[in-house]
């Protein structure tokens, strides 16, 4: 195996990873435990208002952003969409509890997060639909990152900005 081959290789493993672990986040606040209305009265709990509105929001933002990070799909934006959603976690769940996860603290969304952003920067590889269609030249390097990290950001703040409304 040469070496872009190996990097194509474990390009597509890394985003697959990171894509498939977000998306069955996602697929778990619709269907698993409490479903939805379980996960919108916790939002509910946490600040986030309305909370089966942004129960919906962040379930199908971690489903379509992670299988669009999966398949190498407009890669920039989907991890765009994977740190607004790891601002918003991190701002309402995780911020005040440590770095590790062992105490809810941000250390997993920190590395979800940086993961994401190192894809976008990199380029999904040549095993991506960004390749086939010849855009993924146009969407990585700076590009990739300013997409990813800023418009990411940009969405998590807007969103804790417009509807984080905590009990007093």
């Amino acid at each position: 195996m040469n070496a872009s081959t190996a990097s194509d290789f474990v390009l597509l493993i890394v985003r697959s990873s990171i894509g498939i672990t977000i998306a069955a986040h996602g697929w778990n606040k619709i269907f698993g435990g409490g479903k939805i209305k379980g996960t919108g009265r916790w939002f509910q709990s946490i600040g986030m208002k309305p909370g089966v509105f942004h129960a919906w929001i962040a379930a199908l933002s971690e489903i379509f952003c992670g299988l669009l990070l999966s398949l190498g799909f407009l890669t920039s934006f989907a991890a765009a969409g994977i740190i607004g959603i790891m601002v918003v976690a991190g701002w309402t769940v995780h911020r005040n509890n440590g770095f590790f996860i062992i105490k809810e603290g941000w250390e997993y969304i920190f590395i979800l997060s940086i993961a994401a952003l190192t894809i976008a920067t990199l380029g999904p590889g040549e095993w991506s639909i960004d390749h086939v269609l010849g855009i993924s030249d146009d969407l990585m390097s700076w590009t990739g990152f300013w997409i990813a990290g800023g418009l990411g950001i940009g969405a998590g703040l807007l969103q804790l900005l417009l509807f984080f409304r905590p009990e007093k």
